[in-house]
């Protein structure tokens, strides 16, 4: 038995983010080892989460991974943890596809308890109404208690809790208006500088929780068997065997650093189990270390365009390895730093990057987010990730040769983007999930 707890809410934006920081910090401030999950795709949320609980957060995603799976990692990154905190993502029902891909997915595949986080700035009573609505709406997800969210005052709370109590729903406590608490945008870098910032949020929000937020019956409230139901012992039949690795380890380098962070932990095993790892920075870095493989996961290269161009011997270095015929893997912010050049600006200067691909990529003027799901079919494989970035394609001069596979929305009705390949350098705009595929099959 652990506390297992799903924070979810009744409408995006409600405060999910800052809430789990600072419950996350609460919990290890008592000395608990607390594990981490973020639901969804994202990687800025589940990077706060990582620094609030100083633990690697681990994506839950229902569309790119089975239910079994999803069970799988959950059970296995949570087995040495005190507590299991997962932060939803959007509002508790909203999915790609009605509740497909949702935080209520989620929690029904885990049989997770799920705290219900409600922004009251603008509410009152007829909160009751929504949270009735909430809590028999579906039989499949069990709504442990309510915590409220932007209270003015005892008065305010008052009635929240009146509201809550008269729809047979557990009020465990309430976030007062706490006016500067605001995470970076999305389109920044989680910089060294940002680190700190969320670093004193997380320790000014969990000293606020301790305070108003009864923590002790939402824990009591929220403990469950563990492991969850169904994967005993901690075994996938989802996964793809280990026949195609290689019988020795491989040495595969990873880019790390503020430009190239977007990666998922449960990746970063399964290459792992294949292969030896280093890290390097193509930021701060000169030398690209020896290795079989390099993996080079998005970020936001943009923000630090004329940093990595002044970065000439790891320019050259990576363009040899490419034409030398070594194998690279790079995604969104990645590929972009395999492109020609690369705008910051619209009209800005067209800074030189790898040269790898022949591709010219700017930033517009005004950033546009292109999000999704995608999947692709290659080498026989079904692999399945996320789009998401602000950047966009000037110029793309390669050949119909390098454009080795479409790739779909999740409906798979819609072309919508290109993966590439150049002798073995592979990259896309999307971020894939590999945790239950071969990654090295995309090379045979």
């Amino acid at each position: 038995m652990k506390p297992q707890i799903l924070i979810s809410a009744v409408t995006a934006g409600s405060g999910k983010t800052l809430f789990t920081m600072g419950l996350l910090r609460a919990l290890k401030n008592r000395g608990m080892k607390v594990q981490p999950y973020k639901c969804g795709p994202d990687f800025i949320d589940s990077q706060y989460l990582s620094i609030a609980a100083d633990k690697e957060s681990i994506n839950l995603d229902a569309w790119m991974s089975s239910s079994t799976h999803t069970q799988h990692i959950y059970n296995r990154y949570g087995e040495q943890a005190d507590a299991c905190i997962t932060e939803g993502a959007a509002a508790l029902f909203d999915g790609y596809r009605r509740m497909q891909g949702s935080s209520a997915e989620i929690a029904s595949i885990l049989n997770l308890p799920v705290i219900l986080l409600v922004n009251a700035r603008m509410a009152g009573y007829s909160v009751a109404p929504l949270l009735y609505g909430y809590k028999h709406f579906y039989s499949g997800v069990h709504i442990a208690g309510v915590i409220f969210n932007q209270v003015s005052s005892p008065a305010h709370y008052a009635h929240l809790r009146e509201a809550c109590s008269d729809t047979g729903l557990d009020c465990l406590g309430y976030l007062p208006v706490m006016e500067g608490f605001k995470l970076s945008p999305k389109h920044n870098a989680i910089s060294l500088a940002n680190r700190r910032i969320i670093d004193e949020q997380a320790n000014l929000i969990a000293s606020q929780i301790e305070k108003s937020i009864d923590i002790n019956r939402m824990l009591n409230r929220c403990n469950r068997n563990f492991p969850c139901q169904y994967t005993l012992p901690y075994y996938s039949d989802t996964e793809d065997d280990m026949h195609t690795f290689p019988m020795h380890k491989i040495k595969i380098a990873i880019a790390r650093d503020p430009a190239f962070n977007f990666t998922y932990q449960e990746n970063i095993s399964r290459l792992r189990k294949i292969g030896e790892i280093t890290h390097f920075s193509p930021l701060y870095g000169y030398d690209l270390p020896e290795a079989d493989l390099i993996y080079i996961p998005g970020g936001y290269p943009e923000l630090f365009a004329r940093q990595l161009h002044r970065r000439r011997k790891m320019l050259e270095s990576l363009k040899e390895y490419a034409e030398a015929g070594g194998k690279i893997f790079a995604e969104c912010g990645g590929m972009v730093f395999l492109g020609r050049t690369l705008k910051s600006k619209e009209n800005g200067t067209a800074y030189p990057m790898s040269n790898i691909l022949p591709i010219d990529f700017t930033m517009p003027s005004v950033p546009k987010l292109i999000s999704g799901y995608r999947k692709m079919y290659y080498k026989d494989t079904e692999f399945k990730g996320y789009e998401f970035h602000y950047s966009s394609i000037l110029q793309d001069d390669t050949s119909d040769a390098c454009h080795i596979a479409s790739i779909t929305n999740q409906k798979g009705s819609e072309n919508v983007a290109t993966l590439y390949r150049y002798k073995n350098v592979i990259a896309s705009y999307t971020h894939w999930y590999w945790g239950e595929k071969d990654i090295l099959k995309l090379w045979l």
